[in-house]
């Protein structure tokens, strides 16, 4: 079995609190055409470099049924600009269009198996894995991107064309586990550029 959740396969659950005080599910979003679920965090270059980017992504396809979630599941003892209270800042200063969740006990990255921030993944209306990788190929300096692999996936998706590209690697910094790396992450998970 791969680490990281394969094409075809469902949405794993959550529970998870959000910025705005609620506690979140697959079940609050069951209306979403689309659903993006991404994993992000506060501090990495490559998020704050693209966070524009995805921002104006979500709002092109806001009115056509897609959500988007941004989950933070770093660990705030590796990294303190990673806690929920950061996270709860981050969101008032930038008003992002997504629901900003927290996995503090980082289950929920071991289920989808993210590997980077950010590291996307877009269900269909079944909740059926159509995409996973990158949302653009230079997520750290967005003013040199040529491609923008989320946009092109949504695109596709609401056009009711096949998804060109299914699959991309990730770019970003790792995702920050408490401790050790943990057991059950092969080591190749880590090596992804």
């Amino acid at each position: 079995m791969a680490f990281t959740l394969s094409v075809g396969e469902t949405a794993p659950s959550f529970n998870l609190p959000a910025t705005d005080g609620n506690t979140y599910s697959l079940e609050d979003v069951k209306d979403a055409n689309v659903l993006v679920v991404f994993f992000t965090c506060n501090h990495c270059p490559y998020v704050i470099g693209s966070d524009e980017v995805t921002r104006e992504t979500a709002n092109k396809f806001a009115d056509k049924g897609v959500k988007f979630i941004g989950i933070n599941s770093n660990s705030a003892n590796t990294n303190p600009n990673d806690s929920f209270d950061h996270m709860v800042a981050r969101m008032e200063e930038h008003q992002f269009p997504w629901l900003y969740l927290h996995d503090e006990n980082q289950d929920v990255a071991k289920a989808y198996g993210a590997l980077r921030t950010p590291h996307f993944f877009v269900f269909d209306e079944e909740r059926k894995l159509i995409y996973t990788g990158r949302g653009v190929d230079n997520p750290k300096d967005t003013e040199k991107m040529t491609v923008n692999d989320l946009d092109r996936v949504l695109t596709e998706k609401l056009s009711d064309k096949p998804i060109s590209i299914q699959l991309t690697n990730p770019l970003g910094c790792n995702v920050k586990w408490d401790g050790k790396d943990p057991k059950w992450m092969p080591v190749e998970a880590c090596d992804l550029v």
